[in-house]
């Protein structure tokens, strides 16, 4: 099992926002060019992040900026605002029609739905003892310990990225 990309890219895009949106406009362009992904696909993203309130998004060129505390937003919270888990938020699908002829089919579900809920339960919790603020700093860490200064990002014309 593989969750989809939605849940990184979205992680990626907040950090690309919270270190740069107080110096350049985060545009879908911008983000697009940092995460390495069409801006289609940033921009739905996007759209996501606005309707789950972690964002602000100006129409235009007008840039993303976040809207709450990076402390009070977890990865909890990203996972639930982009990836779908349908109607019965469950992590875990079960193919519709075991059979109910079989022993196994008949019992699957008995066997399977409480440790999948488990499961799921603890990776939620996991999701939630980490911060944004705690990924950004991470972030921070790693880029001046790479370089050993402040940021390994210099722009050009404002929505290309050039990494040194």
């Amino acid at each position: 099992m593989q969750i989809s990309s939605r849940f990184t890219i979205a992680t990626h895009m907040l950090t690309v926002i919270a270190l740069e949106c107080q110096e350049h406009k985060v545009t879908s362009d911008f983000l697009a060019d940092s995460v390495g992904v069409n801006p289609v696909i940033i921009r739905k993203t996007l759209s996501q992040l606005k309707s789950a309130g972690l964002i602000s998004v100006a129409r235009g060129t007008g840039g993303a900026i976040i809207r709450k505390d990076l402390k009070d937003i977890t990865l909890l919270d990203v996972y639930q605002a982009v990836e779908s888990l349908g109607k019965s938020g469950q992590l875990f699908s079960f193919h519709e029609h075991p059979n109910p002829s079989c022993p196994i089919g008949r019992n699957i579900h008995l066997v399977l739905d409480d440790k999948l809920a488990e499961i799921q339960a603890a990776m939620e919790k996991e999701l939630s003892k980490t911060s944004l603020a705690d990924v950004v700093a991470s972030a921070q860490e790693k880029i001046k310990k790479r370089l050993g200064q402040k940021s390994d990002l210099k722009y050009k014309k404002r929505t290309k990225l050039v990494f040194w």
